[in-house]
C-alpha cells in the first residue's frame, strides 16, 4: 500500500498522547496505593493531561489532510454500526474530552473524596474519570489498528499483532514522554516511567518481532491467473492496459525498491527499540537524565514514523498482481 503521511502522523500522535495519559492515571493510581510519592495536582496532573489533549488534537488535525472533502468529515461517523473507522471517529474526541475533564478537575483540585473503597481508599472524581478515560484510551487503541487489522483480504494487517502493536507502541512512546514530562516538572517519578517505558519498549520490540517474521513467511492466496479469471499455466503481465499511471498504481503500491525497504526497517527498528532503550538506561544510573531521555523520546518517535510507513507498506493488495505493472 501507499501510505500517506497525515495518517502516519495521526496514527503515530494520537498514540503517544494516548499513552502519555495512561501513563498519568498509572501514577496516580501507584500514588493512590502508596507505591509512589504524591504528585502536585496542578502543576502534574492538569499540566500533564494538557500535554497529552496537544498531542490528540495535532493527531486529529493531521487527519484532515488525507480527506477529500474536510467539511463532510463529520458523515464519518454515520457508519458506527459496521466501520471501525466510524468508532473511531467518535470515541477519539470523546477521549479527548475525558482526559480534558481529568485535567480540569487537578488543575481546579476538585479532588475531594466521594465514598470510601473498602472502607479505607478514599475515592475522589479525578479516579472515576481518570478511570472512564482510560477504557476510552483503549478502546480508542482498538478503533484506530482494528481500522486495518479488519481487512481480511490484506494478511499483513489482518491478525491479533496489529492490535496489539498499536498499543505497546503507543504506550511505549507514550511513558518515554511520561518520563521527559517528570523530568523537566522536577517530579520524583521519573524512575517508574524509565522502568515502565523499557518494559513496553521490549515488549513492543518482541511483538513487533513477531509479526515481522509472520508476514515474511506469508504465501499469497492470489495470483496473476485467479486475478484476470484464466488457468492457463503461462501468464505474462505485458501491460495495465493504459499509456501511464492511473489511481491503481499510484494509491495502493508503494514503488520502493526491496533494498529502500530493508532500510527502512532497519531504521525503525533501531530507532525504536535499542536506541531509547539504551538511553533510558542511562537516564535511569542518573547521568544527565533530563537531555537522556527527551533524547529517547525524539528518536523512537522519529522511528515510529518510519515503523508506521513501513507497516502500510507492508499490506500487499492484491490488486496489484494486475496493476502493478504500468507498461
Amino acid at each position: 500500500m501507499h501510505p500517506a503521511f497525515s495518517v502516519i502522523f495521526l496514527t503515530t500522535l494520537i498514540g503517544v498522547g494516548q499513552g502519555l495519559f495512561l501513563a498519568l492515571y498509572s501514577g496516580q493510581i501507584y500514588s493512590m496505593m502508596k507505591l509512589l510519592p504524591a504528585q502536585d495536582s496542578q502543576s502534574f496532573y492538569a499540566m500533564g493531561s494538557l500535554l497529552a489533549l496537544g498531542f490528540l488534537v495535532v493527531g486529529l488535525f493531521a487527519s484532515f489532510f488525507h480527506l477529500g472533502r474536510p467539511m463532510r468529515a463529520w458523515r464519518s461517523s454515520s457508519q458506527w454500526r459496521t466501520s471501525w473507522l466510524s468508532r473511531e471517529v467518535i470515541i477519539l474526541p470523546t477521549t479527548m474530552l475525558l482526559i480534558a475533564f481529568y485535567g480540569v478537575i487537578h488543575y481546579f483540585s476538585w479532588t475531594q473524596p466521594l465514598f470510601m473503597l473498602v472502607e479505607t481508599q478514599p475515592v475522589d472524581l479525578s479516579l472515576i474519570i481518570g478511570t472512564l478515560a482510560m477504557l476510552s484510551t483503549f478502546i480508542l487503541f482498538i478503533c484506530t489498528s482494528m481500522i486495518y487489522a479488519s481487512v481480511r483480504f490484506l494478511q499483513e494487517w489482518h491478525n491479533p499483532l496489529t492490535v496489539i502493536n498499536y498499543i505497546l507502541l503507543g504506550t511505549a512512546s507514550g511513558f518515554t514522554l511520561a518520563a521527559v514530562f517528570s523530568a523537566i516538572m522536577g517530579a520524583d517519578v521519573v524512575g517508574f516511567y524509565v522502568l515502565w517505558a523499557i518494559i513496553l519498549t521490549i515488549a513492543a520490540f518482541i511483538t513487533r518481532a513477531f509479526s515481522l517474521l509472520r508476514n515474511q513467511s506469508l504465501t499469497p492466496k492470489s495470483n496473476l491467473q485467479s486475478a484476470i479469471g484464466m488457468r492457463h499455466t503461462v501468464i505474462e503481465q505485458k501491460s495495465q492496459g493504459a499509456m501511464g499511471g492511473s489511481f491503481n498504481t499510484r494509491e495502493f503500491f508503494h514503488h520502493k525498491s526491496l533494498t529502500q525497504l530493508k532500510a527502512i526497517k532497519n531504521t525503525f527498528l533501531l530507532l525504536v527499540f535499542p536506541i531509547p532503550i539504551l538511553l533510558l538506561l542511562a537516564a535511569a544510573s542518573g547521568l544527565a537524565p533530563l537531555y537522556l531521555v527527551i533524547a529517547a523520546f525524539v528518536i523512537q518517535y522519529l522511528g515510529l514514523i518510519a515503523e508506521r510507513w513501513y507497516f502500510f507498506t507492508e499490506g500487499r493488495h492484491p490488486q496489484n498482481i494486475y496493476y502493478q505493472s504500468v507498461a
